[in-house]
């Protein structure tokens, strides 16, 4: 495994981490989840993802379970949540969502609850709230790591405007401003990561800690050929994701991307994460599998940035492009 830092924090996250955003309690089970963490943690994973609103609640005591089991050394791993959308769904009452002081303080105290812990070593605002002045949010944050309940606070889904902003404030009263970000990045998700974060990174830095480096499993390829009955897309409730990404166009462009992995004799999944580590923006790329094989084959995606070399790396952008004159030889 290897390692880099949080932004301009010292703290080194794994390249490759582990997350449970649809897979735990929906898609696997207690025994099914400990065998993954305890191969993600052997393998050298040290950052473990999660939030709230993840199976409303359920995920992080499933997380929580599982490392209490464990039972790891508290200071070998780093483990996150995140707060906005609230854990009680339809049944959420005013103050139980969004960013205010109340919610984050009582997110938080729920969170360390369920996951059996008595830090957070990340904290994210799991999107921005409009309706919250962001000095209250800072303030927050600042709050919750001088008390000693989080080490660092993040944001997920802001823009670079919005987290330079949060910086604004935090300059302005001497307080602990945001360290990293967690969006989405992947091939065929890359506003934010190359073009909008960009002033961020060379301004004040940021940490990333990005999700779905594929697609919601639209880039291991298994969707080529119908939706497996086992797999996220198949979930109820989950019909916006078929929407997003079983388009015509984009899946004649996995088909080609399916070609050229073939060529360089990697599966498509591993050069779809590899593709997303090379970027030397990302602190860390979460991974979500639900077999232990799917798990193994993520985790060859260090070994395969090797091979993406100037040239691979323009034949995928032609392809992502869609660029004439292809030529995968």
């Amino acid at each position: 495994m290897e390692y880099r830092r949080l932004g301009k924090s010292g703290l080194q996250v794994s390249l490759l981490s582990f997350g449970s955003w649809v897979t735990f309690h929906k898609q696997i089970d207690d025994s099914i989840a400990d065998e993954l963490m305890g191969i993600a943690y052997d393998e050298g994973i040290n950052f473990f993802d999660n939030a709230e609103v993840y199976a409303l609640g359920k995920s992080e005591e499933m997380m929580g379970r599982v490392l209490k089991k464990k039972n790891w050394d508290r200071t070998s791993y780093v483990l996150s949540s995140k707060a906005y959308f609230g854990w009680r769904g339809k049944n959420n009452k005013p103050n139980q969502t969004g960013l205010s002081r109340k919610h984050l303080f009582e997110a938080c105290h729920e969170a360390l609850q369920r996951l059996q812990t008595d830090y957070l070593d990340l904290f994210f605002c799991h999107r921005p709230d409009t309706n919250v002045p962001v000095e209250e949010v800072v303030w927050t944050m600042h709050n919750l790591i001088q008390q000693g309940k989080i080490l660092y606070w993040g944001t997920s889904m802001w823009s670079g405007a919005e987290i330079m902003e949060a910086h604004r404030v935090a300059q302005q009263y001497h307080l602990i401003g945001p360290t990293m970000e967690q969006p989405q990045y992947n091939m065929f998700e890359r506003f934010k990561m190359e073009q909008d974060y960009l002033p961020v990174f060379q301004n004040v830095g940021l940490g990333t800690t990005i999700w779905s480096p594929l697609a919601s499993g639209f880039l291991t390829g298994k969707y080529l050929e119908g939706i497996p009955e086992d797999s996220r897309m198949a979930i109820q409730g989950f019909d916006w994701l078929k929407e997003r990404w079983l388009q015509e166009e984009k899946i004649k462009k996995l088909r080609k991307l399916a070609a050229l992995a073939q060529k360089l004799e990697v599966s498509l999944a591993s050069l779809a994460i590899a593709w997303c580590i090379k970027n030397p923006h990302v602190s860390t790329a979460i991974l979500g599998a639900t077999k232990k094989e799917q798990l193994y084959e993520n985790l060859k995606a260090i070994e395969v940035v090797h091979k993406l070399t100037a040239d691979i790396m323009e034949k995928i952008e032609k392809i992502l492009q869609n660029k004439p004159k292809l030529d995968l030889g």
